[in-house]
């Protein structure tokens, strides 16, 4: 920054301060340096420049009226140069800049005002590199510190020694701690960031349980894959210090693209173990050896967990989020993410009765992804998992079309009837949908037929005709013409209870087979 203090502190100009004005004329920046001689100057003088003269107005105006001049045009201040003739800086000069508090200073008869004037175009280009070679030598830093494969706490560790008052940390949008230096964010923090990086766009700022905390999003395409966190408020940052955060945003979006390539990678290796284990062509000892490549010991309990959400979340960012919160538990886990569910498959430590307990206690964790828990029963070994992974999806799939009361269960908490359908072949799921066909080629020839939807209706409240016929606003008479027809096209009268089961089952064969 272009300073009179600045210029001061270049010994080749020898200049010498004969009145300081305010106090803080020094170190106020000026705009420019301008030479001039007219004996009113103020209509060509820039506001905040420094006046440089050799006095030649003096015999046309006294220098009261010179500085006045100056001051209206709002002049830092004056440098007067010595010449021979004038070897000394006039008294009525410096009288005039101490009346008017304006800061006066003198220049040797050897150097002239182009001397200063090159010396301040030299600190003025100086201000305007030195930002640009830090940000180059810090980006090469970046640069060689990811090469050397330290990742985004090498990173962190650059930015604390450059800015060491600065507390930092990276979370992804899982929540998960990629790195910190100099702080320690709570399991809270991580959840109101991982918030905050799904609004569009991020906030600037969060409130932290450690405080204000500067955002800056990791990722400049789309939705942000994590958030450089500074536990300053941004009022509170230099521009330099926001320059080299912003950089830093920059350069870690290397660090994150890596770890979605292995992260990618990992997911390939899991899906191709869930096919061998699903098509059952894999033998034990094969799965056991795939299985130790996740940290699992095919010997030991394992749990088979089916995942989804009944919110936007994609399944890849659930997938992430599972694996965060697992890791920050210490368990292994194989997670392959599907397109409906993510499957997890983990050491299983606990007690068996307390299973639903440690799903909700996982579920709460998860609780910004709105997801629902479909358990199987721990197995002992790698050769019983095709079993708990078809119970468990079978149990995803239930949870999926129940009510958002229940969000983790087994599939022998579920009504019986699910665990019937669950075991039998396609070709009785097809024979029981094969009961609704009458009524929807009925309800597609007839605009105000609905008997489908007034089936649904009596089965949600059980039975119940007023309720039903309320519902689907209709006289209760209304209502029991549609019973009859579904009697008359089904063979199966949905006034009793026996009729109703049929009925029942249909439907869920129906949703069985759609998914």
């Amino acid at each position: 920054m272009l300073t009179v203090g600045s210029l001061v502190a270049v010994r080749e100009l020898g200049l010498s301060v004969l009145v300081t004005g305010p106090p803080e004329a020094l170190e106020t920046e000026l705009s420019w340096v301008h030479t001039t001689e007219l004996p009113d100057p103020s209509g060509y003088i820039g506001r905040s420049e420094l006046v440089m003269t050799n006095g030649l107005w003096m015999p046309e105006v006294s220098p009261t009226a010179f500085v006045e001049a100056c001051c209206a045009a709002g002049a830092r201040g004056i440098v007067f140069g010595l010449l021979d003739t004038t070897p000394e800086t006039p008294p009525a000069l410096i009288d005039a800049c101490r009346r008017a508090n304006l800061l006066l200073l003198q220049l040797p008869i050897e150097v002239p005002f182009a001397a200063v004037t090159h010396a301040a175009a030299n600190i003025v280009a100086d201000a305007r590199r030195n930002p640009l070679m830090t940000t180059l030598r810090r980006a090469e830093t970046f640069a060689n510190t990811l090469a050397a494969e330290h990742g985004a706490a090498g990173v962190l560790r650059v930015l604390r020694h450059e800015h060491p008052d600065l507390p930092l940390a990276l979370v992804d949008r899982t929540g998960a701690l990629l790195a910190e230096a100099g702080t320690s964010l709570t399991a809270g923090d991580r959840t109101v960031t991982t918030t905050a990086l799904m609004r569009k766009p991020p906030p600037l700022e969060l409130v932290l349980d450690a405080g204000t905390a500067t955002l800056l999003p990791v990722g400049a395409f789309g939705q942000p894959e994590a958030a450089l966190l500074c536990l300053r408020p941004a009022a509170h940052l230099s521009e330099a210090e926001l320059s080299a955060l912003s950089q830093a945003a920059h350069f870690l979006v290397l660090d994150i693209a890596r770890r979605q390539a292995v992260r990618a990678s990992e997911e390939r290796f899991a899906h191709e173990l869930i096919d061998m284990i699903i098509s059952g062509t894999g033998s034990t000892p094969d799965i056991t050896r795939r299985l130790a490549a996740f940290g699992l010991d095919g010997g030991e309990a394992l749990v088979v967990l089916a995942v989804s959400s009944r919110g936007d979340t994609t399944m890849p960012e659930l997938a992430a989020a599972m694996k965060a919160v697992l890791s920050e538990r210490g368990i292994p886990a194989m997670i392959a993410p599907g397109p409906h569910d993510v499957v997890v498959v983990l050491a299983w430590r606990q007690p068996a009765g307390t299973l639903i307990d440690w799903c909700h206690g996982l579920a709460a964790d998860l609780s910004p992804y709105c997801p629902t828990l479909a358990a199987a029963d721990p197995v002992h070994s790698a050769g019983n998992l095709r079993t708990a992974l078809l119970e468990a999806r079978r149990t995803s799939q239930v949870l999926g079309r129940t009510g958002h009361d229940v969000t983790v269960a087994r599939l022998s908490d579920l009504p019986t009837y699910h665990t019937v359908l669950s075991s039998i072949e396609p070709q009785m799921l097809q024979h029981l949908r094969s009961i609704l066909t009458p009524l929807r080629e009925y309800d597609a020839k007839h605009t105000d037929g609905a008997l489908e939807s007034t089936l649904r209706h009596l089965i949600e409240y059980q039975g119940h005709y007023t309720k039903t016929a309320q519902a689907l606003h209709l006289h209760v008479n209304g209502l029991y013409g549609r019973l009859d027809r579904i009697h008359a096209l089904t063979g199966r009268d949905p006034r009793t209870l026996e009729g109703r089961l049929d009925l029942l089952l249909a439907l869920e064969a129906d949703a069985l087979l759609a998914l």
